[in-house]
């Protein structure tokens, strides 16, 4: 059975981004720190289907198949291009990315029937009313987030929406040089007793 993680970067005071959507801050990291720069470039070409809401892909696209990615980060472009994506979105009708599938329906029912399947394992970029949508609907088995030491004061969180409280366990977590430190969470199997939520 596939899992579905999410991988995003947060602020000390836990927006994923900022006013006006603003992500400027979450690039902002000590280009000189090779561990930092390795784990990027190793995380993107770890395999695996990517999803993403349509704003995160609009920003997704715009940038990874250019040549100035494939300049600036050649490891990170190369993967991104490469993988298997998913977009949901009701409006987008056709796309330039290669190994990009438009879904058009509801996150919670699409992704609850991709991981009964024997498909990859999957990880949402970005993409908050996804993560929250699906967070809701006890869908996603794991989260990865990148704590950025700047506090932005406004912006939105991952969760805007959930209504149900969810407890989860910390498995890991690594300090870098540039001050990020990636944190990561498992969450429990959804049990009968807990409310399945999860609307679109």
């Amino acid at each position: 059975m596939p899992s579905l993680m999410v991988f995003n970067s947060i602020s000390l005071d836990g927006y994923f981004t900022g006013a006006n959507g603003d992500l400027s801050w979450a690039h902002a990291a000590d280009p000189n720190d090779q561990e930092w720069n390795d784990f990027v470039a190793g995380n993107a070409q770890g395999g695996g289907a990517l999803v993403f809401g349509r704003l995160t892909y609009e920003m997704m696209v715009a940038y990874w198949p250019t040549p100035e990615a494939a300049k600036a980060m050649p490891k990170v472009a190369e993967g991104m291009n490469k993988a298997q994506k998913i977009v949901f979105s009701r409006t987008l009708n056709a796309t330039p990315w290669q190994n990009t599938k438009i879904e058009k329906g509801d996150p919670v029912a699409e992704i609850r029937r991709l991981k009964a399947g024997s498909g990859p394992n999957m990880v949402i970029l970005g993409s908050g009313s996804i993560v929250s949508q699906l967070t809701q609907a006890r869908l996603i088995d794991a989260y990865q987030c990148v704590v950025v030491p700047v506090v932005l004061g406004q912006g939105r969180t991952m969760f805007d929406g959930v209504r149900d409280r969810l407890r989860l366990k910390r498995t890991s977590e690594r300090a870098f040089k540039n001050g990020n430190v990636l944190v990561a969470y498992e969450s429990p199997r959804l049990s009968t007793s807990e409310p399945s939520g999860g609307s679109a």
